[in-house]
């Protein structure tokens, strides 16, 4: 028998962290963290990482597991991932993967993990440069490769295409899984002044000292690579004033944003929600109960 968890994903800023915390008090759960930056030590402002009082609240698992100079991947993800499900699992409790990073979440959910020879960055470019291809396209891209994919769906057809195209670097597995995804969402404009209230915020909290931190002892490491942090060394280079740099670091958030969206919408298969929505948690609620239930 599979193991039931609760998925919520997201764009950046839409509220991830504070369902999850809702949820896991409501249905005996612990939150899985699917963030790709939130496993650094000391990266705390930038990477949005719930607050001292918050982690109180609830266990928290895979945030604070990695020094700024060590990697993280998707395979690293997948791996410690399903390791803190089973120990949540054996409790008796409920585990809950709340994060913004599709690639980890859709690794572990999909049953397959990427070998540690090809960086999961390579991964996502070639499943972007996917993206703009039709249904139609993508099916005359399976027939070329000699590929067959039960039932067409571009989810389907372009992960096909990603085996093939990493041959050993990707390997299938049966999921362990039988997940519920909510994908929260909110108006475009209310997301962005969201984004925009929320970097505010984040200067007020130290995320300028934290980032010069990182940028005078650190700036070549992955974790320095992240948005939050490589908009600010501009700044920190004198090549732009900070209202620039504030201004750079709220744009690469947006896009971003829009970036996860365009993820779970056609890479994954969620139901969303809107957050400004009357009576959304209500609704949400309601669905995890059933589906625990079921």
């Amino acid at each position: 028998m599979k193991t039931k968890i609760i998925v919520i994903v997201g764009p950046t800023a839409v509220g991830k962290t504070a369902l999850a915390i809702e949820v896991a008090k409501c249905f005996n759960g612990e939150v899985v963290s699917g963030d790709s930056q939130q496993v650094y030590r000391g990266l705390d402002v930038g990477t949005a990482k719930a607050s001292s009082e918050e982690l109180a609240t609830v266990p928290h698992h895979l945030i604070d597991v990695r020094d700024v100079t060590e990697s993280y991947s998707a395979f690293d993800f997948v791996s410690e991932a399903k390791t803190a499900i089973e120990d949540i699992q054996s409790r008796g409790k409920l585990a809950i993967i709340a994060g913004g990073t599709g690639l980890y979440v859709q690794s572990l959910l999909e049953g397959y993990h990427l070998g540690g020879e090809t960086p999961h960055e390579e991964i996502l470019a070639y499943r972007a440069s996917l993206e703009p291809f039709s249904d139609e396209e993508l099916a005359s891209l399976l027939v070329q490769n000699n590929l067959e994919v039960p039932q067409f769906s571009r989810r389907r057809a372009m992960r096909a295409l990603e085996i093939a195209h990493f041959a050993q670097d990707l390997e299938n597995q049966e999921s362990l899984y039988e997940p519920l995804i909510i994908c929260l969402d909110d108006e475009r404009s209310q997301l962005y002044e969201r984004i925009n209230h929320r970097v505010d915020l984040m200067f007020d909290a130290g995320l300028l000292d934290e980032a010069k931190w990182l940028f005078d002892n650190y700036p070549d490491v992955q974790a320095a690579k992240g948005i939050g942090y490589k908009e600010l060394f501009p700044y920190f280079r004198g090549e732009e004033s900070l209202d620039e740099a504030s201004d750079s670091l709220k744009q690469a958030t947006r896009r971003f944003a829009k970036r996860q969206l365009t993820w779970f919408r056609n890479r994954m298969q969620v139901t969303f929600y809107q957050i400004g929505e009357s009576g959304v948690k209500d609704r949400i609620f309601s669905q995890i109960e059933e589906f625990l239930h079921d």
